[in-house]
């Protein structure tokens, strides 16, 4: 296992995002429930840092809270420097339910947020974004026409073509087949290395957050802190049967008090 720090490793790294001593109590029907306590992390510039974790410890809270949709109990969080105090258009959030629009064609939903645009540049840009995520020749189809992992390129390559400083993704294969999730880290993985945004990325799969990440942010139950941060020191693509893989996605089967023999 790497160190457990949560900060980058060079103390002279640059910071995009900083979460520092983020906290989160919600007030429902007259009881008060911790969801995060002390959470605690930084990420570089291009970084892509899976937030790892049970069911219902808190994930999701805080890729919102980070976003700007919730606002911290206690503790803050800055994007370049400058506080986190509501959503922006240069940071995209892909929702675990796919967001496509299904009354627009592929075309359609990739341009939703590009009206600011000449059309020359808008139909450039959603050419691009058709390309790299594999839906040439489906231009005008609409989601219903597309298989569900196509669904979730559409729903990636719209979150692109707005051309975001950072994407946050909450569990955004969740609800495809073994197969077809595969696939989509391996494009997902495709585009990032193109592209290189800032990527924070929800899920509760160990194998995908070391198949995926730089790091992996390891979350207690709830109230959730991070209580480990792992750095996955394999290149892509990664060899999923390799002594270091399989110590790394051991070792975090462990962090979680996980049996991983079967």
């Amino acid at each position: 296992m790497a160190a457990s720090a949560n900060k980058l490793p060079e103390t002279d790294a640059p910071i995009k995002l900083s979460a520092d001593h983020v906290g989160m109590v919600f007030q429902r029907d007259g009881k008060t429930t911790q969801v995060l306590r002390d959470v605690n992390l930084q990420v570089a510039p291009g970084e892509f840092v899976c937030i790892l974790g049970p069911s219902g410890c808190g994930k999701s809270t805080l890729l919102s809270t980070m976003a700007g949709f919730l606002s911290p109990s206690s503790g803050e969080v800055k994007i370049d420097g400058e506080l986190v105090t509501g959503p922006s258009p240069r940071r995209i959030f892909v929702f675990q339910e796919r967001g496509v629009f299904p009354w627009l064609t592929v075309e359609g939903n990739i341009a939703f947020g590009l009206f600011k645009l000449s059309r020359l540049e808008r139909d450039r840009r959603i050419a691009y974004y058709v390309k790299l995520v594999g839906l040439e020749g489906f231009e005008k189809a609409y989601p219903s026409e597309l298989s569900g992992g196509m669904k979730q390129r559409l729903e990636v390559a719209r979150a692109l073509a707005v051309n975001p400083d950072m994407l946050f993704l909450d569990e955004p294969f969740g609800a495809l087949d073994s197969i077809t999730r595969l696939t989509m880290r391996r494009e997902l993985l495709r585009i990032w290395e193109a592209e290189r945004n800032t990527i924070i990325f929800v899920t509760h799969d160990i194998d995908e957050a070391v198949q995926l990440a730089d790091r992996v942010a390891v979350m207690s139950d709830r109230p959730a802190t991070i209580q480990q941060i792992v750095t996955i020191d394999i290149p892509h693509p990664r060899d999923l049967s390799s002594p270091r893989y399989l110590e790394l996605r051991n070792g975090i089967f462990d962090q979680l008090g996980l049996a991983h023999k079967v």
